[in-house]
């Protein structure tokens, strides 16, 4: 995106732009705050503005990050880029090396979960711990997730996706319990403005499907080797796509797992953002006085 094509609200987004030139273009993250760093990693349609709510409560006492993928916020879009999670989490790994950071909590929701897994696979000595809402990092067997990547990846939807902006325009309204206010909605249509510029959420639901073997891989990794990360999930139970029975395979995988349910949608952290803060400061606070879960 050509600077200065969207510029956010500083009264909904009052934080600091910072820049990373990445091996495939210049990514637009947060840095917030001091003490123990989380990195907040975001999902389809979204961006780092979803965590402003988390954000503006953790950063008295946590280093929080929070990046936009390469086609989604601020960030550039680069032209020889597919869009795909495994690249978007080369992308976030190079950040996290980039930036140095050690006892490192990760949160995903969306498809922040399995880029954030494959992360932490990658960069594990420098995990802590995870926090994970609404998401998965398994090929999924759920039809109505696998119908709604096939419908989502026909011709005619992938048209509206790029025509009309429909993810953000209907699926993000319906991904929440609470409207958006108008001026919030705006803040996510800012990003998109062009045909063009909706590659990353026109593709993001192509790869619920076309990701399987990735996500296959990533699952056994997580089992093999995250399987001692302290997690804790933080889940809204009338989410209709991630549903709180995906919860079970979060459960199988991992030792230390802590759960808060929170009357709330998809997208948590619009529906619930003192909350999730709450359970992540609860959480971190917990391995701190018990530090025989520490990896």
């Amino acid at each position: 995106m050509d600077e200065g094509a969207f510029v956010p609200d500083p009264r909904l987004f009052p934080f600091e732009s910072r820049w990373f030139q990445s091996p495939v273009g210049k990514i637009h993250y947060l840095d917030e705050g001091e003490g123990p760093p989380i990195l907040f990693l975001h999902g389809n349609p979204t961006w780092s503005f979803l965590y402003r709510g988390i954000i503006i409560r953790l950063r008295k006492r946590f280093r929080c990050i929070a990046l936009d993928y390469p086609g989604f916020g601020l960030s550039a879009h680069p032209l020889e880029y597919r869009y795909t999670p495994e690249e978007h989490a080369e992308v976030v790994g190079a950040l996290v090396r980039d930036l140095g950071l050690q006892e490192l909590t990760i949160m995903g929701q969306d498809w922040g979960g399995p880029i954030g897994m494959q992360v932490a696979l990658d960069e594990t000595d420098r995990i802590r711990a995870l926090v994970m809402g609404n998401t998965w990092y398994w090929p999924t067997e759920a039809l109505h997730l696998k119908a709604f990547s096939w419908i989502m990846s026909t011709g005619y939807v992938q048209g509206l996706i790029h025509k009309k902006n429909i993810f953000v325009e209907r699926m993000l309204p319906v991904g929440v319990k609470h409207a958006l206010a108008p001026e919030v909605l705006e803040q996510y249509r800012g990003p998109f403005p062009t045909v063009d510029s909706r590659a990353g959420p026109a593709e993001f639901v192509r790869q619920i499907s076309l990701s399987a073997n990735w996500l296959a891989q990533l699952e056994q990794g997580v089992r093999n080797r995250l399987d001692h990360i302290p997690l804790l999930l933080t889940w809204g139970i009338e989410d209709l796509a991630f549903t709180p029975a995906f919860m079970d395979t979060f459960r199988r995988d991992f030792q230390h797992t802590s759960v808060v349910r929170l009357e709330a949608r998809h997208y948590i952290q619009e529906d619930a953002p003192g909350e999730v803060s709450q359970a992540i400061e609860d959480f971190l606070d917990s391995l701190r006085e018990n530090p025989e879960e520490t990896p």
